[in-house]
């Protein structure tokens, strides 16, 4: 009796539980607030197939209480024995053709979604100049950071995401190492980037991202991909067509981006350019990024690493041993970095290197 009583408890705690938590989530990072079109049409197939579970359990309960109720032991007996069905024609017949019916109800408008989710033509659509019309980024996963370069426009960068709003967005997802799977929760379902092909797919936002919390949404690797793959997060900004041009053209000409006006900045500089620069690009004008993330729009990002906050303190600490913070990721220590001979960096030099990237700004 107590085990039972036990059972029963646990089984209202978990209960409980399952519906304080359904109500947990951010806008930013929930698929069941969609950013887009690609993702309310995917929650909608999510609660159709949800609502048909529903009601088969609802109807399987429903059958299950009535035979309890109407043939228990106790109204009628030891020796009753309810009537057999066992070959009948009608019953076998609705039994067959409910579940098919509900499956059409479901397979149908799935199978259509996703054909419609599969078109990329529009990726090749060009305007009377010969230029195209939609946005297309090439993005690229690393071990454990995200490149996303921009080929039609000239520009690429890392990390941050930045797409225009009320439009398609093609993208073409590859890997440089091993499988990883680019998701961003709020905006559609995940689709994996291959070593060795290019999957292709789109998404679009209704909204600039400036209304959320943190001013953008959350992008995430959704495939097992190392000791830090649960790190490997990424940002995506996005904004009105007139502000994403701004942006662009502010890309561009960080290829002629001014020296740093204070003395401590410069001195970042001159050490980022002596042990630094062979992996990391400070330009966002290109069409190929470097070893490491691009670095072009760290000054605008917030966070540092993709996943820790965004200040100097957290910056100095991930530059002087990176693999406390994502083991397994390819960036060096700084006494092994060129120039260095084996030498750390001083808290001097931290402070004016992190002086340096935090002014890599673009949207200033």
């Amino acid at each position: 009796m107590m085990k039972g009583l036990k059972k029963w408890r646990l089984f209202s705690m978990l209960t409980a539980l399952m519906i304080f938590l359904a109500g947990c989530g951010n806008e930013q990072l929930s698929t069941l607030t969609p950013a887009g079109q690609v993702g309310k049409d995917q929650l909608n197939l999510m609660i159709l197939a949800t609502a048909i579970m529903v009601l088969v359990i609802i109807v399987v309960m429903i059958v299950y209480i009535f035979a309890i109720v109407k043939f228990r032991r106790s109204k009628l007996g030891e020796d009753f024995i309810p009537k057999q069905v066992e070959g009948n024609h009608t019953l076998e017949i609705i039994w067959t053709t409910v579940p098919i019916i509900l499956l059409l109800i479901l397979t149908v408008p799935t199978v259509i979604a996703t054909y419609d989710l599969a078109d990329t033509k529009g990726m090749d659509k060009k305007d009377e100049n010969g230029n195209k019309t939609a946005v297309t980024v090439n993005v690229e996963a690393n071990l454990y950071w995200w490149e996303f370069e921009y080929p039609d426009l000239g520009i690429v960068t890392a990390q941050e995401l930045v797409v225009p709003t009320g439009e398609k967005v093609y993208f073409n997802l590859k890997a440089a190492d091993v499988k990883h799977s680019f998701w961003i929760p709020a905006a559609g379902g995940k689709l994996d980037t291959n070593v060795d092909g290019i999957n292709t797919f789109f998404l679009d936002f209704d909204k600039p991202s400036d209304s959320l919390e943190e001013g953008v949404f959350y992008g995430k690797c959704a495939e097992l991909c190392g000791p830090s793959h649960a790190l490997m997060d990424f940002k995506v900004k996005t904004l009105e067509r007139e502000d994403f041009n701004a942006w662009v053209e502010d890309m561009k000409a960080s290829a002629d981006r001014a020296a740093p006006e204070t003395a401590v900045a410069q001195e970042g500089q001159e050490i980022f350019e002596q042990s630094c620069i062979s992996c990391h690009a400070v330009s966002g004008a290109g069409t190929t990024g470097g070893v490491g993330p691009n670095l072009a729009t760290f000054g605008d990002r917030n966070r540092v690493a993709g996943f820790l906050e965004k200040d100097e303190e957290n910056i100095k600490n991930w530059i002087k041993d990176p693999q406390e913070f994502k083991p397994g990721n390819r960036m060096p220590q700084p006494e092994d970095l060129p120039g260095r001979n084996g030498k750390e960096l001083s808290d001097q030099e931290l402070t004016a290197l992190t002086e340096y990237l935090m002014g890599l700004s673009v949207e200033e």
